[in-house]
């Protein structure tokens, strides 16, 4: 019988090196296109290759198991408010150089708009549109997600669809 020692971790997977090497740049760009931010992708990178090297999924299936865990972390990190502080920052700090610093107000409260309309999206539909759009086929997304090939467009549409109508109803009057 094999003796448990207090705080020990399981072992880390021997393919580990070989799937991070493979995937870590998708994964960080699934978390990117949710995030906004390279630098908080790379933190979800490390906290999804931490959960992965402890897991037991088939190296087969890590790559839609690498992205979907992306977007689920970094969908959580969307929703639990932590980045509030961060994004206030990024907001504030514009470039006093900027030829035209209304655009780059612009923009970034447009980006803000949609990853807080992502948020609000049931979960499903929000991954569906973050692995889409992340380069992610339709047989990846399915495979992902646990769809057939042919519904991944409908759901894709669907959410588009959700996520225009969270956009027009939390839409700023001007």
């Amino acid at each position: 019988m094999a003796v448990s020692t207090p705080g020990r971790r399981a072992p880390v997977r021997a393919d580990l090196e070989q799937v991070f090497r493979t995937a870590y740049a998708r994964v960080v760009a699934v978390a990117a296109r949710v995030l906004g931010s390279r630098e908080e992708a790379e933190d979800v990178a490390q906290e999804v290759f931490l959960t992965f090297g402890r897991s037991g999924v088939p190296a087969g299936e890590a790559p839609a198991w690498l992205s979907v865990a992306a977007a689920h972390t970094a969908l959580n990190h969307l929703r639990s408010g932590r980045r509030r502080a961060s994004r206030e920052r990024v907001a504030g700090a514009a470039d006093p150089v900027s030829p035209d610093i209304a655009d780059a107000v612009v923009t970034l409260d447009e980006r803000r708009r949609v990853r807080v309309a992502l948020a609000r999206l049931p979960r499903r539909q929000a991954l569906a549109l973050v692995l889409r759009h992340s380069g992610l086929s339709y047989a990846e997304v399915a495979t992902a997600l646990g769809l057939s090939p042919g519904s991944v467009g409908t759901v894709v549409r669907r959410a588009e669809s959700a996520l225009h109508k969270e956009l027009s109803h939390h839409a700023s009057p001007e």
